[in-house]
């Protein structure tokens, strides 16, 4: 069976296919970045303390998870996990300002119950409400 036939592509920009990475990947992969988030804000209040230090923390937060799902679509975590966020209706990136929506809306999908992260369980497209949002899929890059 070729890549293509599997639903992977072998060059940078992923072939859409039916595949969504599942919650447990998912999961983990936000569970590395979460890591690496807490480490360098960690830092960032230790040299900046008070009010400038956790302002500038939970501004990294924003800017990591823009910057990597807008640029490539995968963020260390995601890569470690073999996962990518990609454009629903073109397999693409979803670019700067559609990574920022899902990471507002990410906060959002938190604030209930979980139930914005849950949502992807019984979705049809595994979407969290952020991925609906940014009208975006997460897919396997690799079996």
């Amino acid at each position: 069976m070729s890549s293509l036939e599997a639903g992977y592509s072998t060059d940078t920009t992923p072939t859409l296919t039916t595949a969504r990475a599942g919650f447990w990947r998912r999961f983990a992969a936000f569970f590395i970045d979460g890591i690496l988030v807490t480490v360098i804000s960690a830092i960032l209040r230790l040299i900046l303390r008070g009010d400038v230090g956790a302002a500038l923390s939970v501004f990294v937060g924003f800017v990591y998870y823009t910057y990597f799902h807008g640029s490539t679509g995968q963020t260390p975590g995601d890569a470690a996990l073999s996962i990518r966020v990609v454009d629903r209706d073109g397999g693409g990136t979803i670019g700067y300002g559609r990574a920022f929506i899902r990471c507002l809306v990410s906060i959002v999908s938190g604030l209930v119950f979980l139930l914005g992260y849950l949502w992807m369980i019984w979705d049809p497209e595994k979407q969290c409400w952020h991925d609906k949002a940014a009208n975006d899929v997460v897919i396997p890059t690799r079996g």
